[in-house]
Protein backbone atom coordinates (compact mmCIF):
# COMPACT_ATOMS: atom_id res chain seq x y z
CA UNK A 1 0.00 0.00 0.00
CA UNK A 2 2.74 2.02 1.03
CA UNK A 3 4.63 1.60 -2.23
CA UNK A 4 0.84 2.43 -4.07
CA UNK A 5 1.12 5.70 -2.17
CA UNK A 6 4.44 6.90 -3.09
CA UNK A 7 3.73 6.61 -6.81
CA UNK A 8 0.75 8.59 -6.04
CA UNK A 9 2.78 11.47 -4.52
CA UNK A 10 5.31 11.26 -7.19
CA UNK A 11 2.60 11.60 -10.27
CA UNK A 12 0.69 14.63 -7.94
CA UNK A 13 3.95 16.47 -7.88
CA UNK A 14 4.57 15.65 -11.44
CA UNK A 15 1.12 16.93 -12.36
CA UNK A 16 1.77 20.02 -10.40
CA UNK A 17 4.99 20.66 -12.43
CA UNK A 18 2.58 20.04 -15.80
CA UNK A 19 0.22 22.17 -14.84
CA UNK A 20 2.68 24.93 -14.86
CA UNK A 21 4.02 24.29 -17.87
CA UNK A 22 3.17 27.07 -20.50
CA UNK A 23 2.36 23.93 -23.43
CA UNK A 24 -0.23 22.32 -21.09
CA UNK A 25 -1.75 25.66 -20.53
CA UNK A 26 -1.88 26.79 -23.82
CA UNK A 27 -3.59 22.93 -24.53
CA UNK A 28 -7.03 23.43 -23.32
CA UNK A 29 -7.60 19.41 -23.36
CA UNK A 30 -4.66 18.43 -21.69
CA UNK A 31 -4.97 21.19 -19.10
CA UNK A 32 -8.61 19.59 -18.44
CA UNK A 33 -7.27 16.32 -18.68
CA UNK A 34 -4.29 16.99 -15.86
CA UNK A 35 -6.62 19.05 -13.85
CA UNK A 36 -9.16 16.08 -13.49
CA UNK A 37 -6.31 13.61 -12.89
CA UNK A 38 -4.60 15.84 -10.19
CA UNK A 39 -8.07 16.38 -8.39
CA UNK A 40 -9.01 12.69 -8.09
CA UNK A 41 -5.24 12.11 -6.62
CA UNK A 42 -5.05 15.22 -4.11
CA UNK A 43 -7.35 13.78 -1.30
CA UNK A 44 -5.38 10.50 -0.41
CA UNK A 45 -2.09 12.62 -1.03
CA UNK A 46 -2.62 14.69 1.60
CA UNK A 47 -4.14 12.12 3.88
CA UNK A 48 -0.66 10.51 3.00
CA UNK A 49 1.18 14.04 3.74
CA UNK A 50 -0.74 13.93 7.35
CA UNK A 51 -0.38 10.03 7.84
CA UNK A 52 3.86 10.38 7.23
CA UNK A 53 3.86 13.38 9.65
CA UNK A 54 2.01 11.33 12.23
CA UNK A 55 3.85 8.42 12.08
CA UNK A 56 7.00 10.84 12.13
CA UNK A 57 5.65 12.47 15.47
CA UNK A 58 5.17 8.73 16.69
CA UNK A 59 8.27 7.53 16.49
CA UNK A 60 9.95 10.85 18.08
CA UNK A 61 7.54 9.96 20.83
CA UNK A 62 8.91 6.52 21.01
CA UNK A 63 12.51 7.39 20.63
CA UNK A 64 12.08 10.20 24.02
CA UNK A 65 10.51 7.62 26.11
CA UNK A 66 13.35 5.58 25.00
CA UNK A 67 16.13 7.60 25.42
CA UNK A 68 15.13 10.12 28.54
CA UNK A 69 15.09 9.19 32.63
CA UNK A 70 12.64 12.33 33.16
CA UNK A 71 9.57 11.11 34.28
CA UNK A 72 8.17 14.63 33.06
CA UNK A 73 9.62 13.76 29.45
CA UNK A 74 8.17 10.53 29.32
CA UNK A 75 4.91 11.57 30.98
CA UNK A 76 4.92 14.09 28.16
CA UNK A 77 5.99 11.83 25.04
CA UNK A 78 2.63 9.25 26.50
CA UNK A 79 -0.21 11.90 26.71
CA UNK A 80 0.94 12.69 23.32
CA UNK A 81 1.32 9.18 22.02
CA UNK A 82 -2.14 8.66 23.38
CA UNK A 83 -3.64 11.00 20.84
CA UNK A 84 -1.59 10.32 17.86
CA UNK A 85 -2.27 6.35 17.83
CA UNK A 86 -5.77 6.81 17.09
CA UNK A 87 -5.01 9.94 14.91
CA UNK A 88 -2.83 7.16 12.99
CA UNK A 89 -6.02 4.64 12.91
CA UNK A 90 -8.14 7.29 11.50
CA UNK A 91 -5.98 7.77 8.89
CA UNK A 92 -4.95 4.38 7.91
CA UNK A 93 -9.19 3.94 7.51
CA UNK A 94 -9.27 6.85 5.57
CA UNK A 95 -6.62 6.32 2.90
CA UNK A 96 -7.64 2.74 2.37
CA UNK A 97 -11.31 4.25 1.66
CA UNK A 98 -9.39 6.88 -0.70
CA UNK A 99 -7.36 3.77 -2.37
CA UNK A 100 -10.35 2.03 -3.66
CA UNK A 101 -10.30 2.19 -7.63
CA UNK A 102 -13.35 4.89 -8.63
CA UNK A 103 -15.84 3.53 -11.21
CA UNK A 104 -14.42 5.40 -14.10
CA UNK A 105 -18.05 6.22 -15.27
CA UNK A 106 -18.70 8.09 -11.76
CA UNK A 107 -18.24 11.26 -13.03
CA UNK A 108 -20.12 11.42 -16.61
CA UNK A 109 -23.54 12.61 -16.96
CA UNK A 110 -26.29 9.58 -16.79
CA UNK A 111 -29.12 8.94 -19.00
CA UNK A 112 -32.16 7.48 -16.52
CA UNK A 113 -34.93 5.25 -18.10
CA UNK A 114 -38.22 5.43 -15.92
CA UNK A 115 -40.72 1.98 -17.40
CA UNK A 116 -44.16 2.07 -16.02
CA UNK A 117 -44.32 -1.88 -14.99
CA UNK A 118 -47.47 -4.22 -13.25
CA UNK A 119 -50.66 -2.12 -12.19
CA UNK A 120 -51.20 -0.46 -15.53
CA UNK A 121 -52.20 3.24 -15.03
CA UNK A 122 -51.19 3.27 -10.88
CA UNK A 123 -47.95 2.22 -12.86
CA UNK A 124 -47.37 4.93 -15.20
CA UNK A 125 -48.55 7.46 -12.41
CA UNK A 126 -46.02 6.05 -9.84
CA UNK A 127 -43.59 6.54 -12.80
CA UNK A 128 -44.31 10.03 -13.27
CA UNK A 129 -43.91 10.50 -9.42
CA UNK A 130 -39.98 8.81 -9.93
CA UNK A 131 -39.36 11.14 -12.56
CA UNK A 132 -40.92 14.08 -10.54
CA UNK A 133 -38.77 12.90 -7.64
CA UNK A 134 -35.56 12.39 -9.35
CA UNK A 135 -35.62 15.32 -11.10
CA UNK A 136 -35.81 17.73 -8.25
CA UNK A 137 -32.92 15.93 -6.72
CA UNK A 138 -31.50 17.20 -9.72
CA UNK A 139 -32.36 20.75 -9.22
CA UNK A 140 -30.80 21.23 -5.85
CA UNK A 141 -27.76 19.79 -7.20
CA UNK A 142 -28.14 22.22 -9.77
CA UNK A 143 -27.97 19.63 -12.73
CA UNK A 144 -29.41 20.18 -16.01
CA UNK A 145 -31.95 18.05 -16.89
CA UNK A 146 -32.98 17.02 -21.04
CA UNK A 147 -36.13 14.85 -21.12
CA UNK A 148 -35.05 12.49 -24.22
CA UNK A 149 -38.11 10.63 -25.08
CA UNK A 150 -41.14 10.06 -22.90
CA UNK A 151 -44.53 8.15 -23.91
CA UNK A 152 -47.90 9.69 -21.54
CA UNK A 153 -50.07 7.75 -20.85
CA UNK A 154 -54.25 8.91 -20.76
CA UNK A 155 -54.01 9.29 -16.72
CA UNK A 156 -51.38 12.21 -17.07
CA UNK A 157 -48.37 9.32 -16.22
CA UNK A 158 -46.13 8.01 -18.48
CA UNK A 159 -45.61 4.78 -19.99
CA UNK A 160 -42.36 5.23 -20.42
CA UNK A 161 -39.71 8.52 -19.52
CA UNK A 162 -36.08 9.17 -20.60
CA UNK A 163 -34.14 11.80 -19.38
CA UNK A 164 -30.86 13.05 -19.09
CA UNK A 165 -28.95 14.97 -15.74
CA UNK A 166 -26.03 16.48 -16.60
CA UNK A 167 -23.65 17.44 -14.07
CA UNK A 168 -20.32 16.77 -12.24
CA UNK A 169 -20.96 13.54 -10.54
CA UNK A 170 -24.40 12.70 -11.53
CA UNK A 171 -24.00 8.92 -12.54
CA UNK A 172 -22.12 8.52 -9.16
CA UNK A 173 -25.24 9.54 -7.37
CA UNK A 174 -28.10 8.37 -9.71
CA UNK A 175 -26.25 4.34 -10.77
CA UNK A 176 -28.11 3.14 -7.36
CA UNK A 177 -31.31 3.53 -8.60
CA UNK A 178 -31.25 0.88 -11.39
CA UNK A 179 -33.90 -1.75 -10.89
CA UNK A 180 -37.84 -2.16 -9.87
CA UNK A 181 -39.01 0.19 -7.58
CA UNK A 182 -42.19 -1.22 -5.89
CA UNK A 183 -45.08 0.97 -4.54
CA UNK A 184 -48.09 0.21 -2.32
CA UNK A 185 -50.86 2.76 -1.54
CA UNK A 186 -54.37 3.91 -2.82
CA UNK A 187 -54.69 4.53 -6.53
CA UNK A 188 -56.68 7.14 -7.47
CA UNK A 189 -59.00 5.33 -9.60
CA UNK A 190 -59.98 3.33 -6.35
CA UNK A 191 -63.04 3.87 -5.21
CA UNK A 192 -63.43 1.63 -2.39
CA UNK A 193 -59.99 2.78 -0.51
CA UNK A 194 -58.12 -0.35 -0.78
CA UNK A 195 -54.20 -0.27 -1.20
CA UNK A 196 -52.68 -1.15 -4.64
CA UNK A 197 -49.09 -2.56 -4.99
CA UNK A 198 -47.44 -1.13 -8.51
CA UNK A 199 -44.30 -1.36 -9.63
CA UNK A 200 -42.12 1.07 -12.16
CA UNK A 201 -38.32 -0.14 -13.43
CA UNK A 202 -35.55 2.45 -13.67
CA UNK A 203 -32.27 1.96 -15.74
CA UNK A 204 -29.22 4.19 -15.22
CA UNK A 205 -26.69 4.91 -17.95
CA UNK A 206 -23.28 6.28 -18.03
CA UNK A 207 -23.97 9.21 -20.86
CA UNK A 208 -21.22 7.68 -23.25
CA UNK A 209 -18.93 9.90 -25.64
CA UNK A 210 -18.43 9.76 -29.05
CA UNK A 211 -15.01 8.40 -28.14
CA UNK A 212 -16.37 5.77 -26.42
CA UNK A 213 -18.20 4.52 -28.24
CA UNK A 214 -17.94 4.86 -32.14
CA UNK A 215 -20.89 3.81 -34.07
CA UNK A 216 -20.63 3.16 -37.74
CA UNK A 217 -23.89 5.14 -39.51
CA UNK A 218 -24.13 2.41 -42.01
CA UNK A 219 -24.77 0.63 -38.88
CA UNK A 220 -27.80 2.70 -38.25
CA UNK A 221 -31.03 2.04 -40.20
CA UNK A 222 -33.32 5.19 -39.03
CA UNK A 223 -37.16 5.69 -39.54
CA UNK A 224 -39.01 8.97 -39.51
CA UNK A 225 -42.77 8.97 -38.34
CA UNK A 226 -45.37 11.60 -36.89
CA UNK A 227 -45.25 11.64 -33.39
CA UNK A 228 -48.44 10.77 -31.22
CA UNK A 229 -49.88 11.81 -27.75
CA UNK A 230 -51.45 9.83 -25.44
CA UNK A 231 -54.01 7.02 -26.93
CA UNK A 232 -51.78 7.33 -30.31
CA UNK A 233 -53.74 10.66 -30.95
CA UNK A 234 -51.64 13.00 -33.39
CA UNK A 235 -49.52 15.66 -31.99
CA UNK A 236 -47.56 16.50 -35.18
CA UNK A 237 -48.83 16.79 -38.80
CA UNK A 238 -44.85 16.25 -40.10
CA UNK A 239 -42.32 13.11 -39.86
CA UNK A 240 -40.33 14.55 -36.86
CA UNK A 241 -40.45 11.65 -35.06
CA UNK A 242 -37.30 9.16 -35.58
CA UNK A 243 -36.45 5.70 -34.79
CA UNK A 244 -32.59 4.41 -34.77
CA UNK A 245 -32.00 0.73 -34.99
CA UNK A 246 -28.64 -0.91 -34.49
CA UNK A 247 -28.23 -3.48 -36.93
CA UNK A 248 -25.33 -4.92 -35.13
CA UNK A 249 -26.86 -5.32 -31.79
CA UNK A 250 -30.69 -4.76 -32.11
CA UNK A 251 -30.87 -1.74 -30.01
CA UNK A 252 -33.94 0.21 -31.04
CA UNK A 253 -34.29 3.81 -29.50
CA UNK A 254 -37.14 6.21 -30.53
CA UNK A 255 -37.54 10.00 -29.70
CA UNK A 256 -40.48 12.57 -30.79
CA UNK A 257 -40.39 14.77 -27.94
CA UNK A 258 -38.58 18.18 -30.11
CA UNK A 259 -40.57 19.21 -33.04
CA UNK A 260 -37.65 19.09 -35.11
CA UNK A 261 -36.66 15.77 -36.62
CA UNK A 262 -33.10 16.47 -36.60
CA UNK A 263 -32.84 17.73 -32.66
CA UNK A 264 -35.05 14.13 -32.31
CA UNK A 265 -32.24 12.31 -34.02
CA UNK A 266 -29.24 13.55 -31.77
CA UNK A 267 -31.23 13.01 -28.99
CA UNK A 268 -31.64 9.14 -29.69
CA UNK A 269 -28.35 8.88 -31.08
CA UNK A 270 -27.24 10.09 -27.40
CA UNK A 271 -29.49 7.60 -25.67
CA UNK A 272 -28.51 4.54 -28.37
CA UNK A 273 -24.68 5.22 -27.50
CA UNK A 274 -25.51 5.26 -24.07
CA UNK A 275 -27.38 2.08 -24.41
CA UNK A 276 -24.61 0.21 -26.48
CA UNK A 277 -21.86 1.38 -23.80
CA UNK A 278 -24.17 0.10 -20.96
CA UNK A 279 -24.35 -3.01 -22.98
CA UNK A 280 -20.60 -3.80 -23.28
CA UNK A 281 -19.97 -2.64 -19.99
CA UNK A 282 -22.27 -5.17 -18.18
CA UNK A 283 -20.42 -8.04 -20.99
CA UNK A 284 -17.23 -7.00 -19.06
CA UNK A 285 -18.22 -7.22 -16.12
CA UNK A 286 -20.01 -10.53 -16.40
CA UNK A 287 -16.58 -11.66 -17.69
CA UNK A 288 -15.04 -10.94 -14.19
CA UNK A 289 -17.51 -13.04 -12.36
CA UNK A 290 -15.27 -12.80 -8.76
CA UNK A 291 -15.09 -8.69 -9.11
CA UNK A 292 -18.75 -8.73 -10.19
CA UNK A 293 -19.74 -11.21 -6.04
CA UNK A 294 -17.94 -8.65 -4.67
CA UNK A 295 -20.08 -5.36 -5.54
CA UNK A 296 -24.03 -4.29 -4.46
CA UNK A 297 -26.55 -5.21 -7.02
CA UNK A 298 -26.88 -1.78 -8.87
CA UNK A 299 -27.63 -2.68 -12.60
CA UNK A 300 -29.79 -5.75 -11.96
CA UNK A 301 -33.26 -4.26 -13.75
CA UNK A 302 -35.01 -7.33 -12.91
CA UNK A 303 -34.07 -7.38 -9.02
CA UNK A 304 -36.72 -5.18 -6.74
CA UNK A 305 -34.67 -2.83 -5.17
CA UNK A 306 -36.92 -1.01 -3.46
CA UNK A 307 -40.35 -0.53 -2.17
CA UNK A 308 -42.53 2.99 -1.40
CA UNK A 309 -45.45 2.61 1.43
CA UNK A 310 -47.73 5.61 1.57
CA UNK A 311 -49.97 4.65 4.46
CA UNK A 312 -47.01 4.07 6.89
CA UNK A 313 -44.92 6.60 4.83
CA UNK A 314 -42.08 4.68 5.06
CA UNK A 315 -39.49 4.03 2.36
CA UNK A 316 -37.70 1.11 2.28
CA UNK A 317 -34.25 -0.13 0.56
CA UNK A 318 -33.95 -4.38 0.68
CA UNK A 319 -30.30 -4.17 -0.67
CA UNK A 320 -29.04 -2.82 2.57
CA UNK A 321 -32.27 -3.42 4.95
CA UNK A 322 -32.49 0.42 5.60
CA UNK A 323 -36.05 1.71 6.33
CA UNK A 324 -36.60 5.63 6.52
CA UNK A 325 -39.81 7.15 7.18
CA UNK A 326 -41.12 10.43 5.94
CA UNK A 327 -42.43 9.60 2.34
CA UNK A 328 -43.56 13.01 1.60
CA UNK A 329 -39.52 14.48 1.47
CA UNK A 330 -38.75 11.21 -0.35
CA UNK A 331 -40.94 11.97 -3.21
CA UNK A 332 -40.00 15.64 -3.10
CA UNK A 333 -36.72 14.40 -4.45
CA UNK A 334 -34.99 14.25 -0.31
CA UNK A 335 -32.97 11.06 -1.04
CA UNK A 336 -29.19 12.04 0.06
CA UNK A 337 -30.07 9.54 2.86
CA UNK A 338 -30.81 6.83 0.59
CA UNK A 339 -27.96 7.54 -1.81
CA UNK A 340 -25.16 7.96 0.72
CA UNK A 341 -25.91 4.74 2.62
CA UNK A 342 -26.22 3.05 -0.40
CA UNK A 343 -22.42 4.56 -1.08
CA UNK A 344 -21.46 3.81 2.34
CA UNK A 345 -22.28 0.25 1.83
CA UNK A 346 -20.74 -0.34 -1.27
CA UNK A 347 -17.38 1.00 -0.26
CA UNK A 348 -17.11 -1.01 3.01
CA UNK A 349 -17.62 -4.30 0.77
CA UNK A 350 -14.88 -3.09 -1.49
CA UNK A 351 -12.51 -2.28 1.43
CA UNK A 352 -13.45 -6.06 3.07
CA UNK A 353 -13.14 -7.87 -0.55
CA UNK A 354 -10.03 -6.27 -1.05
CA UNK A 355 -8.28 -6.70 2.27
CA UNK A 356 -9.15 -10.14 2.18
Amino acid sequence: MFEKLHDIKARFEELNGLLMDPVVLADRNLNKSYSKERARIEDVVHAYEEYEKVTSDIADANEIIGATDDPEEKEFARAELDELKPREAVLEERIKKLLIPRDPNDDKNTIVEIRAGTGGEEAALFASDLYRMYTRYAEGKKWKIEVMNSNPSSSGGFKEIIFAVEGDGAYSRFKFESGVHRVQRVPVTESQGRIHTSAATVAVLPEAEEVDVVINPDDVHVDVFRSSGPGGQSVNTTDSAVRLTHKPTGVVVTCQDEKSQHKNKVKAMKVLRARIYEAERERQEKEMAEERRSQITTGDRSAKIRTYNFPQSRVTDHRIGLTIHGIEQVMAGDIDKLVDALATHFQAEQIANSSS
